[in-house]
């Protein structure tokens, strides 16, 4: 048994005759494979093991911040008097492929979510939290004399249509967050940045709307309600993700 320490971006190529009969666990932060034709593999967290021989998979690197651990347990050799069983070609192949992936990967003890579909889920949540609370502060809002009325058009913003919209940018920003989690080195800061800087751009055209005073306050609010509860939770996520 040996540990592989990976260093914040670093890469080392992998050597079959090193993986020729090894299994990995990743037991420290994240590791990303690297596929036969250079392009970006899936990336494996704290807990994730898998194997390489005949995967194509020609470096392991590490996306975030911390410094990532793989173990890797090499089997130990047959005593020379013990015949190994002949496995057919079609069988061995087998082992080591996966549908088309090229790598077969999985949680090592059965018990932790994979980081994507564990983001995914919290972010969900996270948009229906948003659209809850800005349809409670919109009802609020109008409930003490807040017409919602923009001059164009000459019609108030319906109640239903905070949450259809709230819902929608919600559910961006949980594709942003993911996109982030799977491309980026940093996702959680990249992702705050993002999603401010959408916010801020989010809140011209209350401004430019012509609206009353209290109407254009009160949708500036709304924005910066749905943005303070979504910005933090995906944010933590992804942080706890690339820990």
């Amino acid at each position: 048994m040996r540990t592989l320490a990976l260093r914040r971006g670093a890469r080392v190529a992998v050597v079959a005759a090193d993986w020729r009969d090894a299994f990995g666990v990743v037991v420290r932060g994240r590791v990303q494979l690297e596929l036969r034709d250079g392009g970006p593999g899936p990336v494996l967290g704290r807990g994730a093991g898998f194997w390489l021989r005949g995967t194509g998979v020609r470096a392991l690197r590490n996306p975030g911040r911390r410094t990532a651990r793989v173990r890797v347990v090499t089997p130990r050799p047959r005593p020379s008097h013990t015949r190994t069983p002949r496995t057919e070609p079609t069988e061995r192949n087998d082992m080591n492929r996966t549908n088309g992936a090229g790598f077969v990967a999985g949680p090592a003890t059965g018990t932790r979510t994979h980081p994507f579909r564990g983001l995914a889920g919290i972010g969900c949540m996270t948009a229906l939290a948003a659209v809850a609370a800005t349809a409670l502060a919109a009802a609020l809002a109008r409930a003490a004399g807040v017409d919602f009325e923009i001059p164009e058009g000459g019609e108030a913003i319906p109640l239903p249509g905070f949450a259809v919209v709230t819902g929608f940018f919600s559910l961006v920003g949980v594709v942003i967050a993911l996109a982030l989690l799977r491309l980026s080195a940093r996702p959680a800061r990249r992702f705050v940045w993002t999603a401010v800087s959408l916010t801020v751009i989010s809140l011209l055209p209350p401004l430019l709307s012509g609206a009353d005073a209290a109407t254009t306050a009160t949708l500036i609010g709304l924005h910066l309600v749905a943005a303070t509860v979504m910005i933090p939770t995906l944010a933590r996520g992804l942080h706890t993700r690339t820990a």
